[in-house]
């Protein structure tokens, strides 16, 4: 048996934040950004934490399913920007959606945190553990952005996604999941300061702070090598697969991959004018879009790759 997505569900804020919108407190202009990073638009969060997030895209992919979300036994979110450092994202959900039955926790892996969920539940389904999942990637990132740091603050924007995977005989063929923090350091967040009653200062929480340079060299090498490494130990031709579900980062990362696995950009769906990039909450997002306007077909063959802080990467190769 393997996993197979039933079902999907995405949510992001009602508010959209525009590159011009960010011009009125920004050194920065509409074409600067979108030459740089294809991003027109992004959705920030008013008020709504990455929990309620979750729980839309969830009961969206409840819904889409057709279960009953007491048949959930395993309930994973991954995100790096949750509510609280405790109780879990993956707990909020399990209460508002009712899955009663389901073990629930998060996985922190950033921009990798979907594919990190998606390869964990595949091993559980596969062993025979689990039947049913729910799998989540949600992020409110606008709460650790420094709204005056142009290098980093454009990127980003706030959503989640989500998908319901039951045991099946077709569904996910391969998954593959890595990491190397030896490179952790060029893209991070201080959750707390190390202060207390001993220090006589109080704890603040960091900003998130990235060396875009180096992020972008291991994302241009790292997203076409996991993408060739896990068909290649599938036996499927690049030219076999219909869509290549990637991380919505940078336009800039994506044509790069497309040149360098020698696929055309039409194979590589991309929303990152509309989002900007969602962390955890990218490919899954992605994904539910492509499910509700039809362009996923059963029997399709998808490649989804993802990568992030840590540094993390993943990818899964399924049928649809």
């Amino acid at each position: 048996m393997t996993a197979r997505i039933i079902g999907t569900g995405s949510y992001a804020p009602e508010r959209i934040v525009t590159n011009k919108d960010l011009m009125k407190f920004l050194d920065t202009d509409d074409e600067w950004i979108r030459e740089r990073t294809g991003i027109c638009e992004r959705r920030v969060s008013a008020g709504e934490g990455t929990s309620d997030l979750a729980i839309h895209a969830a009961e969206r992919a409840i819904t889409d399913a057709g279960i009953d979300p007491k048949e959930i036994e395993i309930l994973i979110v991954g995100t790096c920007t949750p509510d609280n450092g405790f109780p879990s994202a993956a707990t909020d959900v399990q209460r508002a959606v009712g899955a009663v039955n389901a073990v629930a926790f998060d996985v922190t892996a950033a921009c990798s945190g979907f594919i990190y969920g998606l390869h964990i539940v595949q091993s559980f389904i596969r062993c025979g553990i689990y039947k049913t999942a729910l799998v989540i990637g949600a992020e409110t990132i606008s709460k650790v952005l420094d709204w005056t740091d142009r290098g980093t603050c454009i990127l980003f924007g706030d959503g989640a996604g989500a998908a319901v995977l039951r045991a099946d005989e077709t569904g996910v063929i391969r998954t593959l999941a890595g990491s190397d923090g030896r490179k952790g350091h060029v893209l991070g967040c201080q959750a707390r300061t190390m202060d207390n009653f001993l220090t006589g200062r109080k704890p603040e929480p960091g900003f998130m702070t990235m060396d875009g340079q180096e992020v972008f060299k291991f994302a241009v090498k790292k997203v076409p090598e996991i993408v060739s490494q896990i068909l290649e130990e599938s036996g499927i031709g690049r030219e076999q697969v219909d869509h290549y579900v990637l991380h919505q980062a940078n336009i800039r990362i994506l044509e790069s991959a497309s040149r360098r696995l020698k696929v055309p950009m039409e194979k590589i769906p991309v929303n990152i004018d509309r989002y900007g990039n969602t962390s955890a909450a990218s490919v899954p997002i992605l994904l539910d879009e492509m499910n509700r306007e039809g362009r996923l077909k059963r029997g399709d063959t998808l490649v989804m790759a993802g990568f992030g802080a840590g540094l993390t990467w993943g990818a899964a190769l399924l049928k649809w």
